[in-house]
């Protein structure tokens, strides 16, 4: 039996994804923690579990001395990609966007770790935060109703794939929490304000007619998000940029 091809889909200081078949695989580097590679297969079976549209897990093995995740491969074409071949059909494009972030939310998170948590983690995580800034958020965050919506944690259009008939499946859940959707829905209109100010702001707008979530509850969010994303950013264009949204007078 011939070999089947393997096709590098995208490669990352911590990772190589590439397609063998109908397979998905994401081959982490060496120094990759063993536990945080079942953990991410941990969280995407619960997700799979939940009946969300998603990619299965085959496997977790070791592959060449590196541990891998093994996916269902999802054949289709990312939401970014539609909006970037599509510009006639990009209000459309956008509306789905925001109905399957809905959607999405509506599923309740069984066995997930809280947003809650997880933020307070990220905020305490961060060396040179300021001592009272740090309280603010805390104070904050810990004001805010610990729910149990399914929260993707970096819901943007290329973690959309819409198959040939129009079915979509949203992929990429290793920083998946249950929580409160405002949270996600802040942490989506971050990501798309480092791309594009004005498309956030329209999908801020859109999200929350949809949702029936006040534009306002979702910038409470906000500076907390922000805190988590600081470690992240690449750019010192996207930490000055979270910096501000960190702000807690921005938002009284």
């Amino acid at each position: 039996m011939a070999a089947k091809k393997k096709e590098i889909i995208i490669e990352r200081a911590n990772k190589t994804v590439y397609r063998e078949g109908d397979v998905l695989v994401k081959a982490f580097v060496k120094e990759h923690e063993k536990s945080g590679v079942f953990n991410e297969a941990h969280i995407t079976s619960l997700v799979e579990s939940f009946g969300v549209p998603a990619a299965a897990v085959r496997f977790v093995k070791e592959i060449d001395g590196k541990w891998a995740i093994g996916l269902d491969f999802i054949e289709g074409e990312s939401l970014a990609e539609k909006m970037k071949n599509e510009p006639e059909n990009f209000d459309a494009l956008l509306e789905q966007f925001v109905d399957i972030q809905v959607a999405v939310s509506r599923f309740k998170a069984v066995g997930l770790r809280n947003t809650v948590d997880k933020r307070a983690e990220e905020i305490n995580a961060l060396p040179d935060l300021d001592p009272s800034t740090r309280y603010e958020l805390l104070q904050r965050l810990h004001g805010m109703k610990r729910h149990t919506k399914l929260c993707h944690g970096d819901f943007n259009p290329s973690n959309i794939i819409i198959r040939e008939d129009g079915s979509w499946a949203v992929v990429d859940w290793s920083h998946a929490t249950a929580g409160n959707a405002g949270a996600d829905a802040a942490l989506t209109y971050l990501e798309l304000t480092l791309q594009d100010p004005e498309l956030a702001e329209k999908y801020l707008k859109l999200y929350s007619r949809k949702s029936d979530i006040a534009i306002q509850y979702i910038q409470n969010w906000m500076p907390i998000v922000a805190a988590g994303q600081l470690a992240k950013a690449k750019t010192e264009e996207e930490k000055a940029l979270l910096a501000r949204w960190i702000s807690i007078a921005d938002y009284e």
